[in-house]
């Protein structure tokens, strides 16, 4: 048994097994995009590539948009969930729905009826070019709706642990969309309507493979348009405002610095940060889904005032998630050649100077990005206005456009790029220096970083945390839980009780749930002394089994089936249980 490591391994492996999933759903985007400008420069020209430029702003404020309703939702969805507050868990997802179908129906009727009315001309002075751009904005509005509200559905099906049903709608999508470019495009000759259709296409499809899962009815969360409520709809979008700042913040430092491009170095060096983001933008969804995983986890577990799998899932991004991405980063350095190569085979052109040089250098900003992105997350969930709002702003355009303001001039583009590194290091030092002024000392460790208030969850002497991986285990756990109570002054007959619902319910899992299949299964246990409760919490990753309904079937039935549920059903104040991201959760009150 490991007292130490046992949350922290099971929380481990339960990150890295959704993170390949929320990879997928931030790679949609970047292969699509990759078919579109391949469809776009080889089957209709460069009109097509111009509309796909002058959609690129509205489909970041979109992108923002869904990703301020995701993140409000999952966090509020996570934190009912880890309370056991299913009618909230009900509420908040009707409402997400609703809002999500009224914005994204706006933003069509606006975009749509925007580009009939020719008001594309504001912005496009070359009337030869505006027929093309209008017609790929129709085309890609109409499938707005499905794209916002896929978003939310890959989220909810998520916490629902549907991760198989999330791989198959992105599959479909990328499917779809390949299929239907090449029948809306280059067989009927739609143009940059037929471009922008088949995305909408593709949308809807990967939309209808993952409601499929609701209309079926076989759903724990279940739509109810008459739970929409206006009050949740302002709490989601407070609580989610600030994971799509940063997206905000980055569209005026994008305009800002490609400005001192232009000024400073000139076309050719706008035309080398742009080949360097574009395969860039292929490996960014590794630390964006890893917040995304972050952010699911830690709004389940500060739902239940889980301290320390609060800390570890925090640890698990910084430390593991971290290097992943330090390994990630001296790849991405080490191909820097062969990525310039791609672009540009002159090697006395400036352009390929400028570009190796982007592949050299700007890598570096993801390591230090994981810190950056964690820290705003957590601040986001737990309600830290200057991590949730200072970070990102930071990030997203305030500490790269300051610096580069005197960068590039002096240094050209390898000053933009180290203006990118320094960027890093600054929104790390915020987070150390907000530490330090709140504790008054240097922090030493990640949990000095997180200041998790003293009043939230079980301090460190108020728990205790096993790890129980075979039968012979089960006993010795029951006699530290006496032991564990004892040492908190809790009355022997509770202490007794306490010791004795541990030996059932542990046993019941370790004989029954280990041998259901083949796989590793551990248990994890936490026993929690707070107040005048004391808190059992049993957590494995078996085959779903809810043992509150199990009672009820044999209600009625053969006294002596299944007597240590029923004994504990008996002796507890109260007995809780949810399958949480595939995990079986026990929480039981003595």
């Amino acid at each position: 048994m490991n007292k130490n490591k046992s949350d922290y391994k099971v929380i481990s492996k339960l990150f890295f097994g959704l993170l390949p999933y929320q990879i997928l759903l931030l790679i949609i985007n970047s292969v699509n995009a990759i078919v579109d400008s391949l469809v776009a420069s080889n089957f209709i020209g460069k009109d097509a590539m111009s509309a796909i430029g002058f959609y690129a702003p509205f489909n970041h404020l979109l992108f923002a948009l869904s990703i301020m309703l995701v993140s409000g939702s999952q966090l509020l969805v996570g934190k009912a969930m880890g309370k056991n507050q299913m009618q909230s868990v009900q509420r908040c997802f009707s409402t997400t729905l609703v809002l999500a179908a009224i914005l994204s129906a706006a933003a069509t009727v606006l975009l749509v009826g925007g580009a009939a009315a020719d008001l594309t001309r504001f912005f496009v002075a070359n009337e030869a070019e505006r027929p093309a751009i209008n017609w790929y904005i129709i085309g890609q509005s109409l499938g707005i709706p499905a794209l916002v509200l896929g978003q939310q559905f890959f989220s909810f099906l998520s916490l629902e642990n549907q991760t198989r049903r999330t791989m198959l709608a992105s599959i479909v999508c990328i499917a779809v969309n390949v299929a239907t470019k090449g029948l809306f495009v280059i067989v009927l000759h739609g143009g940059t309507f037929g471009l922008g259709l088949s995305s909408t296409v593709s949308m809807f499809a990967f939309l209808a493979v993952m409601a499929q899962y609701y209309l079926a009815g076989k759903s724990d969360m279940k739509f109810q348009a008459g739970l929409f409520s206006w009050k949740d709809s302002l709490h989601i979008i407070k609580t989610g405002y600030s994971g799509a700042l940063s997206r905000f913040a980055e569209m005026f430092r994008c305009l800002i610095v490609n400005m001192l491009i232009l000024r400073c170095v000139g076309s050719v060096g706008l035309s080398a940060f742009a080949a360097v983001n574009s395969v860039m933008g292929i490996f960014w969804p590794l630390p964006f889904g890893m917040v995304a995983v972050t952010r699911m986890l830690l709004g389940i577990y500060i739902g239940e005032e889980d301290r320390k799998s609060v800390s570890d899932t925090m640890k698990v991004m910084l430390l593991q998630g971290g290097l992943l991405q330090c390994i990630l980063t001296v790849v991405l350095m080490l191909l820097a050649r062969p990525f310039t190569l791609m672009f540009y085979r002159d090697l006395s052109d400036p352009v390929y100077g400028m570009t190796l040089a982007g592949f050299r250098l700007l890598p570096l900003c993801m390591p230090l990005a994981v810190a950056s992105l964690a820290f705003a997350c957590f601040g986001q969930a737990m309600d830290k206005k200057y991590l949730s709002v200072l970070l990102p702003i930071m990030d997203g355009a305030v500490s790269v456009t300051v610096f580069s303001l005197f960068m590039i001039p002096a240094w050209g583009m390898t000053g933009l790029y180290i203006a990118n590194i320094l960027n890093g290091f600054v929104c790390l030092g915020v987070v150390v220096f907000f530490a330090f002024r709140r504790s008054g000392h240097l922090p030493r460790n990640i949990d000095d970083l997180l200041l998790l208030p003293d009043s939230f969850g079980a301090a460190e002497k108020e728990r205790m945390d096993i790890e129980v991986r075979e039968m012979p285990e089960v006993l010795e756990v029951s006699r530290q839980v006496i032991s564990f109570c004892e040492s908190r002054s809790v009355d022997r007959r509770r202490a007794s009780f306490a010791g004795l619902a541990m030996e059932e319910m542990a046993g019941n899992i370790v004989d029954h749930g280990f041998n259901k299949d083949s796989k590793e299964h551990a248990l994890d246990i936490r026993v929690v002394h707070k107040g005048d409760d004391v808190i059992l919490r049993l957590r494995d990753n078996c085959v779903a089994f809810d043992p509150l309904e199990r009672v009820k079937i044999l209600d009625g039935k053969d006294e002596a089936a299944n007597i240590g549920i029923r004994l504990v059903n008996g002796i507890a104040k109260d007995v809780q249980y949810q399958n949480l991201l595939g995990l079986n959760v026990l929480t039981i009150r003595i």
